[in-house]
Order: structure tokens, then C-alpha cells, then sequence
């Protein structure tokens, strides 16, 4: 019986120290990339072990100094993924306060859960902090119709309502100039992009939700990650203010996210200043970044906070921006071979999906 804390100490550690390993495997099939997800978690359990490991073993041999070493190395390297997204981080982009009487461009964004029907929580959130611009994802029709007691108040609309949880619905009290309805990688899942009028410049915004790597969704990340960069190679040859925002179905730390930010040459605001979880909304122990905003150089961060439940399995998550000079400096620098890799994602993305 006394051996039975041993065994379980070494199976859940060499559990935990593989689900470190996996995610470096660079491969796209979702057993791979899943583990991108929870590694806030595995850095929380491996701490956890490393105490554990000085009550478990009394006269510990080399086995069991290796793995404590192996635990305290993997913590390490899970805790150098995620410092950038706590307060400990660097931030990329400064925060300011707006001038008097400047207009400010706030943006709500919130995976609706397209099977939750408790539209009043999200009318009631509209109602409270009525927000410039709306993004809602997984809109139906039946959400379409429900949410035009608030909608009906702004006068710029792209609605593309769908049965198949990957609707949109965009909303804008700033004039839309142009927009346009994009499939860009498959054929059933849409994406936007709207020039807006903001203080007398044009701010172009991508509005995404492509499908994540799980078994009942898409078993290959490959999809995902090609429309994530293409619309930043978008992004990063319009030149202009540029806002990238939606339900990524990705984390902030992953390779992909990195590879984005590196190539549309944009910041992620949330750096320095914490993780911002929206996923899952249900379960405490289970959260992590999946809904995100991206800008080019020309924004200053006014406020970003994630809203209070609307019954969905994600929370909504808002930002407000203000424009100011060009400021390059945190931007990330990107490697031939980084570029290459970012061609040939794109293209096996494409040539997977049945858009083109």
C-alpha cells in the first residue's frame, strides 16, 4: 500500500510533463494543438507536484531526483509562454487617457453560444455600456431577430446569420464606408471587413471566427491557422490603422498567434497587462484567451476588460482605442524562414479548404 502515492505521483507527473512536450510538436492535428490551450494549468500542476515531490518521497533515489528536475525545468519553460501575459510582461502597446472630448472606438466582441437562448443578458450588457461597434459570433437568425431592440439603434450593419454556429453580426455607430463578406478558407464560414470612419481617418477592421482543432469540429489545425495569417498578411498590406478581432479559436502563447503577430507587423494589447480569459465561461479551472484583439502601431489602449456572463461559454470581451502617431518600436521582428513558414501554412489552408 505504501507504494500506491508513489505510482500516482510519477503517473500524474509523467502525464504533465508530456502534455508540455506535446504542443512542441509541430504538428497540426488536433491532438497536438489542443494541448496549446491550458498551459496556465500545466505550469499550476507541475508547482503543485514539485511541492508534493518533498512529502511523497522520504529517501528520494537518482529516479526521482530526475524527475523533480524534469517538473522544475518544465515549469520553468510553461512559465516563460506565459509571463508575457501577466502583469510581470511587456507591454506592446502604451495606455492613455483620452483627450477631452474625444470620441473613443470601443468594441464588443462575444461568442453568443449559438444554443443559448437567454438573449437578455446580452441586451441588457448592450444597453448598459452601449459600445461603438458589435461583433457577436455563432448568430443565428433567431439571435438576429432577438438582439434588434439594441441593434435597431445602429445604423451600420453587416449581419450574416447562420445554422451552422458561425454566424456573424456586426454593428457600428461610426459610419461604414465599404465592408466586405469574405470566405476566405471554406465556403460555410464567413469573415468581415469594414472601413470605418473614425476621428476623420479610416480604420479597417477583420472580423474572424474560424474553426478551432477539435474532433467534432475540424480534426486538423491547418485551416485555423491559414486564415489567421492570411488576414494578417492582409491586414499588414493595408498600412493603415488595422483592428484584427473575433473568436480565434487559439491562444495568445501559441505558435501561430506568435507567427500573426510577427508578419501583419501588429500588437497584441493584452501583453503585460494579463491573460484575459473569455473560455470556457462554465468552468473556473478550465479558462484560457480564445477571443482576441490585434492593432496595428497606431492605437493606444484607452481600457480592455472582459464583461460579466451572458449565459454563453464564452464571456464578452471589450476594448477601447484611441489613434495617435505610428509607434513601430514593439513590433515583432520576423525571420525568412518564420515568412516562409507563414507562405506555407497559407497555401496548405487553402488548399485544404473548398473556397477557392
Amino acid at each position: 500500500m505504501e507504494n500506491i502515492p508513489n505510482c500516482l505521483y510519477w503517473t500524474i507527473s509523467v502525464l504533465a510533463i508530456l502534455s508540455m512536450l506535446i504542443p512542441v510538436v509541430r504538428h497540426n492535428y488536433w491532438v497536438f494543438r489542443v494541448f496549446d490551450y491550458p498551459r496556465f494549468q500545466k505550469f499550476i500542476i507541475l508547482l503543485i507536484l514539485i511541492v508534493a515531490w518533498f512529502f511523497t518521497f522520504e529517501n528520494p533515489n537518482i529516479y526521482e531526483y530526475i524527475i523533480l528536475t524534469a517538473e522544475v525545468i518544465s515549469a520553468g519553460y510553461l512559465f516563460y509562454i506565459i509571463l508575457p501575459y501577466t502583469d510581470f510582461g511587456k507591454t506592446m502597446i502604451d495606455k492613455i487617457k483620452p483627450n477631452p472630448g474625444e470620441k473613443v472606438l470601443d468594441i464588443l466582441v462575444c461568442n453568443v453560444y449559438q444554443h443559448n437562448r437567454n438573449y437578455q443578458k446580452l441586451i441588457d450588457l448592450v444597453k448598459e455600456e452601449n459600445p461603438s461597434v458589435l461583433f457577436f459570433l455563432e448568430t443565428d437568425e433567431e439571435w438576429q431577430n432577438a438582439l434588434k431592440t439594441v441593434t435597431k439603434n445602429y445604423e451600420y450593419k453587416i449581419e450574416v446569420p447562420l445554422a451552422n454556429t458561425y454566424g456573424l453580426l456586426f454593428y457600428s455607430h461610426f459610419p461604414v464606408k465599404n465592408y466586405e463578406v469574405n470566405y476566405l478558407i471554406d465556403d460555410d464560414i464567413p469573415s468581415i471587413v469594414a472601413d470605418l470612419e473614425y476621428n476623420d481617418q479610416t480604420v479597417r477592421l477583420f472580423g474572424i471566427h474560424p474553426t478551432p482543432p477539435v474532433p467534432q469540429e475540424n480534426p486538423e489545425s491547418t485551416e485555423r491557422d491559414a486564415e489567421i495569417l492570411l488576414v494578417g498578411e492582409k491586414a499588414e498590406e493595408f498600412g493603415k490603422p488595422a483592428i484584427v478581432f473575433g473568436d480565434l479559436n487559439d491562444v495568445a502563447w501559441s505558435r501561430t498567434t506568435k507567427l500573426f503577430l510577427k508578419s501583419s507587423r501588429m500588437l497584441d494589447p493584452r501583453r503585460g497587462r494579463g491573460m484575459f480569459n473569455t473560455f470556457h465561461a462554465k468552468y473556473w479551472f478550465l479558462r484560457w484567451p480564445l477571443d482576441h484583439f490585434f492593432v496595428s502601431p497606431h492605437f493606444r489602449l484607452v481600457d480592455m476588460k472582459v464583461m460579466k456572463s451572458v449565459d454563453s461559454d464564452h464571456f464578452p470581451i471589450w476594448i477601447s482605442l484611441v489613434i495617435r502617431n505610428e509607434d513601430t518600436k514593439n513590433q515583432l521582428e520576423i525571420s525568412e524562414d518564420e515568412e516562409a513558414e507563414v507562405d506555407e501554412k497559407i497555401e496548405e489552408g487553402i488548399e485544404k479548404g473548398d473556397a477557392n
